[in-house]
């Protein structure tokens, strides 16, 4: 009866984190704007009512590493984006690298933002188009205020202002409003605590301010440089303020090492999130567009020929027809494609659900068109696919899922849903705080629960339960092992240098420096690292000892009445968690200063309690 109940319970979470994070049909319960009854100009055969931009993000010049980055941003911005020729470029942070050539410090470099600038005056790029660069974390890393003169985005960037902010751009057939979300951390610490960004009430404030300014607006883009499940923001969150946004785009996460390649999901509200691949090792860009105020976009790989955009009609994955005038599609007269080559485009050729079209012809610019009846795919899901060559020999093939009826939608993957939507600090905080709540309560209970006398064989459960017994009925280890549990969730990890010559503390709950409180984020998932890497197993070989101890077996004795298989791998993993707490305060030392190697009572106990065990 239990199991049953415990699968049904489980079965039902299961249910509820799927249609949590499932976007299939939500949006066809979004409501419409002022669409509803508005066809608006016909996407039909002129350039008109369109234009493109370009995002880059996470570029990280760096001094130390990788020269070829550098080289190959310099020519992109000489070669490729005056062939693509965007109204405006978004770099979303993260323009240096900021870390010093052992990577495990951080610091602001003079020289790399030079080179950076260099780059911009150097191509022209400037003068050709709209730059707008914004911090990331690595921009912030050991800045103690913006005034400070280690604060080189001021000086060296393009556009030279901190904080959040509302752009505007403006076109003959309307405005579009582009809104920087700044989460950087002021005063910004050195790495690793500054991985998640900050959203005050304060700056909430102002980004609802700029949400307001931007309804005037044909259509608005938020964008910044952490996806918001990195964001810590207060109520009423940065997903809510941004709702009336067709998408943020964004960065940071590099695609996870590879991991997850593509980075894209939808807000309950509507809005797209779109986190794009880095430059730094994937030589990422993306190109996105505005036609008859439908955003479309595509992600590239740096002097991958010919880059392809289908602007109509647009793919259903990325509809928000909460924000967009969808029904336009139904009554265009062309399809419409975005071509882009360092040479001549000699074939654009479209093929709907497997069959052919015919050509698209040169429009003007690097519109291509083709002349089509839209009532023949009024019903159901189509694919459109468009094959392009240029003079070179090069071939590129880009194609996506439509719809023009309503109430059809397509959901996003699960995975980069969890990624992206994932409040990840509240998910740390509360696994966190219930790994610690649960291992006190285990003691305590042991502690004073009356303890089994063993006869005869036993069980696993059994044997867990006996030592657990004897482990929190011994003083020494019970009050050693609770205090550094509770020390653990509450007790300053260290002090050190969090900022140059600005001693700060690292608490799991956050860090205080400067006079300033950083609310925690990542100091829970260190915290868990902590819990799962050291506490638990730490208690876990407490509890084994003390069991062949109570058998009559000293610590030179295991290895003659125990199996040497269980031994060794036992002591080999004790040694390497302690050598993981060596590693620690070498790391602090290195990272934070001398001073937060000797100050920080969380390593130096953990070692300590280390060697109780490895002399027990």
């Amino acid at each position: 009866m239990l199991k049953l109940v415990g699968g049904l319970l489980l079965a039902g979470l299961l249910t509820h984190i799927l249609g949590w994070y499932s976007t299939i049909g939500s949006r066809a319960r979004l409501q419409r704007r002022h669409f509803v009854n508005d066809r608006g100009p016909v996407l039909g055969s002129e350039l008109s009512n369109l234009f493109w931009a370009v995002q880059v993000t996470d570029i990280h010049v760096s001094k130390f590493l990788d020269p070829l980055r550098v080289t190959e941003f310099e020519a992109f911005c000489m070669e490729s984006l005056p062939v693509i020729n965007p109204a405006l470029v978004l770099a979303t942070g993260d323009l240096t690298d900021a870390k010093t050539k052992d990577r495990l410090g951080s610091d602001q470099f003079e020289d790399e933002w030079k080179v950076y600038q260099s780059v911009l005056k150097k191509s022209g790029i400037l003068k050709r188009t709209k730059w707008i660069d914004i911090r990331g974390n690595h921009d912030s890393f050991n800045i103690p205020d913006l005034r400070s003169i280690k604060n080189f985005y001021r000086k060296y960037s393009a556009w030279q202002k901190e904080g959040s902010f509302h752009y505007v751009h403006d076109t003959p057939f309307g405005n579009y409003s582009f809104i920087c979300i700044d989460a950087t951390l002021t005063p910004g610490p050195k790495r690793p605590y500054n991985f998640f960004g900050i959203i005050d009430k304060e700056q909430m404030h102002t980004l609802s301010r700029l949400a307001m300014e931007s309804h005037y607006s044909n259509q608005t883009v938020w964008f910044g440089h952490y996806p918001t499940s990195t964001i810590v923001s207060v109520s009423p969150g940065v997903r809510a303020v941004m709702s009336s946004a067709v998408a943020y785009m964004c960065g940071h996460l590099h695609t996870l090492g590879g991991i997850a390649p593509v980075l894209h999901s939808q807000h309950k509200q509507g809005t797209l999130e779109l986190e794009l691949g880095d430059w730094m090792h994937n030589r990422r860009y993306r190109i996105f567009a505005f036609d008859h105020d439908l955003f479309s976009f595509v992600d590239l790989v740096y002097n991958d020929w010919p880059a392809i955009l289908i602007t109509n009609p647009k793919s259903a994955l990325y509809s928000n027809p909460a924000q967009e005038p969808t029904r336009r599609i139904l009554h265009s007269t062309h399809i419409r494609i975005l071509t882009f080559s360092t040479s001549p485009i000699t074939s654009v050729r479209v093929s709907i659900d497997g069959s052919e079209l015919g050509e698209a012809s040169l429009s003007s610019g690097p519109l291509y068109t083709l002349k089509w009846n839209p009532d023949n795919y009024q019903t159901g899901i189509h694919e459109i696919s468009v094959v392009v060559q240029d003079a070179d020999g090069r071939s590129q093939t880009r194609s996506h899922l439509f719809s023009l009826e309503d109430g059809i939608s397509l959901g996003f993957p699960l995975i980069p849903s969890l990624i992206l939507l994932t409040d990840h600090y509240i998910l740390a905080q509360v696994l966190f705080f219930l790994s610690v709540l649960s291992q006190i309560i285990l003691l305590i209970i042991f502690r004073y629960k009356r303890r089994p006398i063993l006869r005869g064989p036993q069980g696993f459960i059994a044997l867990t339960s006996f030592s657990m017994h004897v482990l929190s009925k011994t003083n020494l280890f019970f009050y050693s092992v609770l205090l550094l549990s509770i020390y653990t969730a509450v007790g300053p990890w260290f002090v050190g240098e969090i900022i140059d010559g600005h001693i700060g503390v690292c608490f799991a709950f956050g860090v205080i420096v400067g006079g300033n409180f950083v609310q925690g984020s990542l100091t829970y998932f260190v915290a868990i690292t902590q819990m799962v890497f050291f506490n638990v197993p730490m208690t876990a070989y407490l509890c084994w000892c003390l069991f062949l101890r109570c058998k009559g077996h000293g610590f030179c004795s295991h290895f003659r009445h125990s199996r040497k298989i269980v031994c060794l791998p036992v002591y080999l993993f004790v040694i390497l968690i302690f050598a993981w707490q060596v590693y620690s305060c070498i790391f602090l030392a290195m990272t934070y200063g001398t001073l937060a190697a000797f100050l920080s009572p969380m390593s130096d106990f953990g070692i300590e309690c280390e060697g109780i065990c490895l002399r027990f």
